[in-house]
């Protein structure tokens, strides 16, 4: 079963999903994932009976499930219980119904293939390559694509040995080059190309990952040569590796007459419905 989202996963059922553009994550509502997997005629009744053994068993994912306001059958907005993806594919093992068993042939064929890339790393690198080609994208791009991942692994490497540790500091500093050249944040980035969860380098223009590229090359340079340490010293290096390809950007500007950040992007399809904030 190849497939390329969790939604596409119920083809023909209604399922309702909120999209928090702040986490970058979706949340989807527990009852219509119950009445497109189950015979149940009361699907509000089953998930209160499993809700209730999920309570009884001690599950962590009954502490996952938030309230949010969906929209009901009578076009009113009502308190929904809602997971987000990692939940949702809990909660389908968790149900014992022969409409779930794809579900969860599904997900076990992907946990084989992520053990099998454990012991050979090379799988994985070969299925990024034949996902690329199957979008569209050419070689050549591929290989930048891939040579940049590369550079983006050595630069969290020399930012760790600057003392760089927690995740947000990690996106804090990326933001910091991002917004030098660009002149946006990074989800400010995806935005403005109509992305959500979807990678923001694999909907650039080859002008724009050579300049995302050039900016993380240049910052991890610049951190090897002063040797910043600690978040508030790196920010300030991280700022001088963006000013580089803003430099490179306005020269290329200034040639072409014309902006080459662009909102384009590789998507064969559009949100219909934009929900920013949960």
């Amino acid at each position: 079963m190849q497939q390329d989202t969790l939604l596409n996963l119920f083809e023909g059922k209604e399922i309702r999903s909120i999209w928090d553009s702040e986490k970058e994550e979706y949340y989807f509502s527990i009852i219509d994932i119950i009445n497109a997997l189950t015979e149940s005629k009361e699907p509000k009744r089953y998930w209160t009976d499993l809700k209730r053994k999920l309570i009884t068993e001690g599950s962590q994912l009954y502490e996952n499930i938030v309230q949010l306001k969906m929209t009901a059958k009578d076009g009113k907005m009502r308190n929904t219980d809602v997971l987000d993806t990692k939940g949702i594919l809990r909660l389908i093992e968790s149900i014992p119904s022969p409409k779930a068993e794809p579900f969860k042939l599904w997900l076990a064929s992907l946990g084989d293939e992520r053990i099998n890339e454990v012991f050979d790393p090379e799988i994985a690198i070969n299925r990024a390559v034949e996902y690329y080609k199957k979008r569209g994208y050419d070689d050549k791009w591929i290989k930048v694509r891939l040579n940049g991942i590369v550079d983006r692994h050595k630069l969290t490497d020399t930012w760790k040995e600057s003392g760089i540790t927690k995740d947000y500091e990690f996106a804090i500093l990326t933001n910091e080059i991002y917004k030098e050249w660009s002149g946006m944040k990074a989800n400010e980035y995806k935005k403005f190309k109509g992305l959500r969860k979807e990678s923001l380098r694999d909907n650039m223009t080859d002008i724009e990952v050579a300049l995302a590229n050039l900016g993380e090359i240049a910052t991890r340079e610049l951190t090897k040569e002063y040797k910043p340490y600690g978040l508030k010293e790196n920010k300030k290096i991280a700022k001088k590796g963006g000013s580089i390809a803003k430099n490179t950007r306005n020269n290329l500007e200034k040639e072409l007459n014309r902006n080459i950040v662009t909102n384009e992007n590789k998507l064969n399809y559009q949100y219909i419905k934009q929900i920013e904030e949960v």
